[in-house]
């Protein structure tokens, strides 16, 4: 008995999709229909659509179409790692949506009380920012890291005050996540993402040194004021985060 083939409106039907999507699948290689009738139409097998139904999937989950077509058919590529990856894609563009949330809450509050709305009432990094310079000066003010960041930082917008802090919310969001994963400090996800957070105090602020970054890690755990911006997010993520940052140290 010949296999059940499906025309291309069949298929489309099926799959809540258009013809035309269908149509550009084809063209670029993603799903090309096992056959064709007499009259050069398409003609999909059960196979094509459970390819179609894979291919459906993971766009959902946010991939491209080349991403795709690399997960399907190039037996090299790591899935778990690339579903990882995209998770922490996905937790980084949450936490951008989050802080632009907040700060739209905040807009909204102060319209509806009949305030003017200031930059600086809704993005408060900057005033934090200044809050802690005198005491980061007395701590720190002989050291070249000081006199990078203060000068970096001093024409920085409330636009990019707003940016730093959706980063930073961001990886401190992926690392309680890993943590409530059951991850330890050391596993490879947590540092990669211990990585990415000395990567962004080397992009706004001033070179950090993984020596330098464990210190900055043990403050977190030892400094109140820090801990409980990590406890808020998760019970014991402070000293989580100190003994992440202290293995992403020792590691080669």
């Amino acid at each position: 008995m010949a296999p059940k083939l499906r025309s291309i409106s069949e298929v489309a039907q099926l799959a809540g999709v258009s013809v035309r999507t269908l149509h550009h699948y084809d063209q670029i290689g993603l799903l090309v229909p096992s056959a064709r009738s007499e009259n050069g139409y398409r003609r999909y097998s059960d196979d094509d659509v459970r390819r179609l139904s894979s291919v459906l999937v993971f766009k959902q989950l946010g991939f491209s179409l080349d991403a795709i077509e690399r997960l399907l058919d190039d037996p090299a590529v790591d899935r778990v790692r690339a579903l990882e990856d995209q998770r922490a894609a996905v937790l980084a563009q949450l936490g951008e949506k989050q802080a632009a949330l907040r700060a739209i809450d905040a807009a909204l509050e102060m319209e509806r009380k009949g305030e003017v709305i200031m930059t600086s009432d809704i993005f408060d990094d900057a005033d934090k920012h200044r809050q802690f310079e005198a005491e980061a000066k007395e701590r720190w003010g002989h050291t070249e890291a000081y006199k990078t960041s203060m000068e970096r930082s001093k024409d920085y917008t409330p636009e990019d005050w707003a940016k730093i802090k959706a980063e930073r919310e961001a990886i401190a969001a992926r690392l309680g996540t890993l943590m409530g994963e059951g991850r330890a400090p050391s596993d490879d996800l947590v540092l990669d993402v211990v990585e990415e957070h000395r990567a962004h105090l080397e992009r706004w602020f001033y070179p950090c040194s993984k020596a330098m970054h464990r210190g900055l890690g043990r403050m977190y755990a030892d400094d109140p004021r820090f801990a409980a911006h990590f406890e808020k997010i998760r019970p014991g993520l402070a000293v989580f985060v100190a003994a992440a940052f202290d293995a992403h140290a020792a590691r080669d």
